[in-house]
């Protein structure tokens, strides 16, 4: 095991780095919170430090270029163990958690799902919101892209953990010469958004405290609240609408984003297929919803319709999360159109989770590939995606993800149906937590939530949150034997 050395070294300096996000909710704490509560995280602001300086101490001559397989096992280890950190002052602050309640609180914050355990929100300390919700804004983008802008100043490289924690097929592609300049780009443009995100919510009528947590939850995609009513607490438009426009943003690739800022042009948004995919899918499923609440009588007025159908359909299919209603009372084929969207819609490269629109659009094109060469055998009709030709490699990755993420719905569905939970429970929560939208139906819907599963159950779907964070392959491939192998 000597040779996994070099990964605590790196683990340890994570490990110190991640502390200093306890001192954003003790800032608040300081004048909003009780003394007590404030201690409460100074203490585990020191834990999480002071571990990692001993880890730090302990592996500080172990140090060489990380490979491939380096990179996966960090990236499994930063967020297997900070959750067990994040998870501390939840403990002392939250009435009656259990460990796994706080554990899967935490899970769902880093890996920005949003699924809760907790109610009576309103009535938590402030520091507790701020933690649930500033823990979506740095598992967002993802930890390991802070992690690589970083190493190269450790004399580290990281190319590696570049490709095992960015979202989607398109893992090879560089924007910058060198992997520590694009990552710093893109927390660049994502603090941009998120102040500008934080300042709007202000603006539309949120207190300071609430358009901070927002913003997180907003840009993260991950939906956690302050308010067990969700965005039903304020009941604004205006609000709502603001958050349509930040999570419609947030679920475009942010690669996109800082190419735009380089180039200064547009062309490589609008000249992106999935993005404008992904909008036309938005409007369409918008427009479908609206004419489906009018037509059944949930809503008489068409704004009105309009309203909910857009900020639900933004919401569900960008993988955040958010609610203004119990859209599961509406008729049956709105909730699970929603699920169904939150599974695919968000973009490679954002901050959404599922199973990204590139790969939707290479396998609908594959798709009709074999269609036409079952009437023209000898035809030559490679799939393509904008100019370019896909290459087989990357169509068999994308094969391969989705044979691997069906296997993973079917058999943690049946895990859970075993343990005792419905059909409509079972499925939609490992939907929900596979693919990190938050709510799913059933008990676990957006009137209620995770809080009335067993231990198991939840275990169950916080393992879930850590797969699909990953995107599945990242995380299985530590149980193939030829990976603990030399």
């Amino acid at each position: 095991m000597s040779m996994f050395l070099p990964v605590l070294a790196v683990l340890a300096r994570v490990q110190v780095a991640f502390s200093l996000a306890f001192l954003v909710p003790l800032g608040w704490a300081r004048f909003h919170d009780s003394v007590a509560v404030q201690w409460v995280w100074m203490g585990s602001f020191l834990l999480s430090l002071v571990s990692g300086l001993v880890l730090w101490q302990a592996t500080r001559h172990h140090r060489r270029e990380l490979m491939a397989r380096d990179g996966f096992l960090l990236v499994n280890l930063v967020w297997v163990i900070l959750p067990a950190f994040a998870a501390v002052p939840l403990m002392f602050t939250v009435p009656d958690i259990t460990w796994t309640k706080a554990y899967f609180e935490a899970m769902s914050g880093l890996t920005a799902t949003g699924a809760t355990a907790l109610a009576g929100l309103d009535q938590l300390p402030v520091a507790v919101n701020i933690w649930r919700c500033f823990l979506q804004l740095i598992g967002g983008l993802g930890i390991m892209l802070l992690v690589v802008a970083v190493l190269p100043l450790l004399g580290l490289g990281g190319v590696q953990l570049y490709k095992a924690e960015t979202p989607g097929p398109m893992k090879d592609t560089k924007f910058t010469p060198r992997i520590a300049e694009t990552a710093r780009g893109l927390w660049g443009v994502y603090f941009l958004f998120s102040v500008l995100c934080m300042l709007a919510y202000r603006w539309a009528g949120m207190s300071w405290p609430d358009a901070f947590m927002h913003m997180c939850t907003t840009m993260g995609l991950g939906g956690s609240s302050s308010h067990d009513a969700s965005f039903g607490h304020w009941d604004s438009p205006l609000i709502e609408a603001v958050a349509v426009v930040f999570m419609t943003l947030a679920g475009i690739s942010f690669l996109r984003y800082f190419m735009v800022l380089r180039t200064r042009s547009m062309r490589p948004i609008l000249g992106d297929r999935e993005i404008r995919t992904y909008l036309m899918v938005l409007l369409a499923s918008i427009a479908l919803l609206t004419l489906l609440l009018m037509a059944r009588g949930v809503y008489t007025d068409f704004l009105a319709a309009l309203r909910a159908s857009a900020f639900h359909v933004v919401s569900v299919a960008t993988t955040t999360g958010y609610a203004s209603t119990d859209y599961a009372q509406w008729p049956a084929f709105a909730p699970i159109w929603l699920i169904f969207l939150g599974c695919f819609v968000s973009c490679a490269g954002s901050t959404g989770g599922g199973i990204k629109m590139v790969r939707m659009v290479l396998l609908v094109k594959q798709a009709r590939r074999e269609l036409v060469r079952i009437i023209h055998p000898r035809v030559v009709n490679p799939v393509t995606l904008g100019r370019g030709v896909v290459p087989p490699t990357v169509m068999t990755a994308v094969l391969g993800f989705m044979l691997i993420y069906g296997a993973c719905t079917m058999g943690l569905t049946m895990l859970l149906l075993f343990s005792g939970l419905d059909i409509v429970t079972a499925f939609s929560a490992v939907v929900a937590t596979l693919n990190n939208i938050g709510p799913g139906l059933g008990d676990v819907g957006p009137a209620g939530n995770f809080g009335g599963l067993t231990a198991f159950q939840t275990w169950i779907c916080t393992f879930a949150m850590l797969l699909g964070r990953l995107e599945l392959l990242s995380v299985l491939v530590l149980f193939t034997g030829h990976f603990w192998r030399k």
